[in-house]
């Protein structure tokens, strides 16, 4: 029986709806972590043997992230008006930074203090080993100095062969400065660069359509391997987390967006997808390149957000941030150890420092209190192992608090400098602009790569000419027909030169 000899009453989904509905990116994406939890809760040792997918996935973004950060930022720094503007964004990000992981970490400490999930526990220390644990979680840290030093690439190339995101944001403010420098020189080059830029992201746009295999593959992976078992012990440490982190992202997050003039859910719905990916991977780093191409299409100068959002990437973790603070009182709070004030707020001090240079990839928050706990003789590094096992549940948290805190900083940076354009923001977050992957030529205006501020702030968007213009055919009837013709359409003289 044909779909049109349905029987009556019968109601059907039109076969268009569900095939539209398939194809978008984050349905395929939510499918993909569902149907990974479903398999690694039903056939645990199946789902854990997954993990390939998932890390395929995340290697094969990764080796995209250096040379899309290079082409954005050396381009959008090259082809400026204002080489000091650089050092006036970068100062007022670091300083957004700051303040930001701040609050998240004051947040996270009063919620741990309140909720005191740690407490009843009465861990003995003494069973404690830090045998299980990662190798980079019980090996010495490097010191402040020394991340610094790190920044520093061996050579020009080594940069973006690495895995480091400010190495690559080095040498590409470098670079860029010296094509600006270069001036007529260094155009050529310049305009290579753009081409390349758009290549890269045709070749991101590829990749990511295995997003949601790999998000099926990480996320069966972590309930197979880890399972469920796991949060029933430590829920309380799990779901306050979840929490605090929510709570940063809805009431911080969105106050600053409201500051800004716009408002936190209709960018959250604007990067639903990244967000998804986020979710499925356990990292941030899969969508570094999306959420740049997205900021720039919200109307944020590509120089803003070539600079701004690399460097959150490794300055502004602000889900790191509420871990450290909540996971540190934690471990003290099951072995009996009373920190006083003094003590948290010197702790706090140290995860200022422990929290920069940890990148958006999976685990790299654990690493970071490792870092915390060997720096403080508080709590002992071997009470990680307490938590090793539920981590991989809260770095979901982390990345997605992670990526949503660096967009907010991305835009906020930009509408201080005045590199933000209000109109067209708030129409791409309303859905009047749809994002698309790979935009047809003129259907939406370039972004702005300059940093001068702008003076006219006025709507940009495609304003409704009030006549219809000429057509070139129209326009080469009135030239040979002569002035005469062309007043008696209603147009001015077309001019003849020569």
């Amino acid at each position: 029986m044909s779909r049109n000899d349905a029987a009556p009453g019968t109601v059907t989904a039109p076969p268009g709806r569900i095939r539209r509905l398939l194809s978008l990116l984050y349905v395929q994406c939510l499918i993909g972590v569902l149907a990974g939890a479903a398999a690694g809760w039903l056939w645990p040792s199946f789902g854990a043997e997954l993990k390939p997918l998932g890390d395929g996935f995340i290697a094969l973004v990764r080796m995209m992230i250096a040379p899309v950060i290079f082409c954005t930022v050396v381009h959008g720094i090259a082809s400026m008006g204002n080489a000091r503007a650089v050092g006036r964004v970068s100062l007022k990000a670091l300083i957004y930074f700051e303040v930001l992981t701040t609050v998240a970490m004051v947040i996270g400490l009063v919620v741990v203090n309140v909720v005191q999930p740690g407490s009843g526990l009465h861990v003995d220390p003494s069973t404690l080993s830090t045998k299980g644990l990662p190798p980079e979680a019980t090996e010495s840290h490097e010191s402040f100095a020394a991340f610094v030093l790190a920044m520093i690439p061996d050579t020009l190339i080594s940069a973006l062969t690495g895995h480091e995101i400010l190495p690559v944001l080095v040498v590409s403010v470098l670079f860029g400065f010296g094509l600006n420098a270069a001036g007529q020189s260094g155009q050529g080059l310049t305009q290579g660069i753009e081409k390349l830029s758009k290549v890269l992201f045709t070749l991101i746009r590829w990749i990511m359509r295995l997003a949601p295999i790999g998000a099926f593959g990480s996320m069966a992976f972590t309930i197979g391997n880890y399972g469920l078992d796991t949060l029933r012990h430590l829920f309380l440490l799990v779901g306050s987390f979840w929490l605090t982190a929510l709570f940063f992202v809805l009431v911080v997050l969105g106050t600053v967006m409201r500051v800004n003039g716009l408002r936190l859910l209709p960018f959250l719905r604007y990067i639903k997808e990244e967000l998804l990916i986020v979710l499925g991977t356990s990292s941030s780093e899969p969508v570094l390149p999306r959420m740049m191409a997205k900021l720039e299409h919200a109307g944020a100068s590509k120089p803003v957000v070539g600079i701004t959002l690399p460097a959150g990437y490794s300055f502004n973790l602000d889900g790191t941030a509420i871990y450290l603070t909540m996971g540190s009182v934690f471990l003290a709070q099951a072995l009996g150890i009373d920190l006083s004030l003094t003590q948290q707020l010197s702790m706090l001090a140290v995860m200022l420092l422990t929290s920069k240079g940890a990148a958006g990839v999976t685990g790299s928050g654990f690493i970071a209190l490792a870092a915390t706990l060997s720096a403080v003789p508080h709590v002992p590094v071997a009470a990680l192992a307490l938590i090793f096992g539920i981590d991989r549940f809260m770095s979901e948290a982390r990345a997605l608090t992670s990526v949503v805190g660096n967009g907010v900083a991305t835009l906020a940076v930009a509408k201080w400098e005045g590199q933000l354009d209000e109109e067209r923001a708030r129409a791409v977050l309303k859905g009047e602009i749809p994002y698309t992957s790979a935009p047809e030529a003129g259907h939406a205006p370039e972004p702005r790569t300059d940093l001068r501020p702008r003076t006219d702030l006025r709507p940009q968007i495609h304003p409704q000419p009030q006549a219809e213009p000429a057509s070139g055919a129209e326009l080469e009837n009135a030239e040979e027909a002569g002035p005469k013709a062309a007043a008696g359409s209603g147009r001015d003289p077309v001019p003849t030169v020569g």
